[in-house]
């Protein structure tokens, strides 16, 4: 599970690994086809990225074909 950070309060789960597998399309194939850095996508997929920015998560969508509630989730709440 990729998650966006371990700080209080995020709870955001990055799934872009299980999308990637689902089109069997790689890190740098969609780099290229969003015109986004492999590093930039390697953070978002790792769950190491803190924020994204609503123009690559765009693009992202558009070379995934996809919306962003399949890229990313909340985790279950605590108690």
């Amino acid at each position: 599970m990729a998650r966006a950070s371990d700080e209080p309060g995020h709870r955001i789960v990055v799934r872009l690994d299980r999308v990637l597998a689902a089109r069997g399309m790689t890190l740098v194939e969609l780099s290229e086809q969003a015109g986004v850095s492999v590093v930039n996508l390697s953070v978002l997929k790792n769950g190491r990225a803190r924020a994204i920015r609503f123009s690559t998560l765009t693009a992202v969508c558009d070379a995934l074909c996809c919306a962003p509630g399949d890229l990313l989730e909340v985790d279950s709440c605590e108690g």
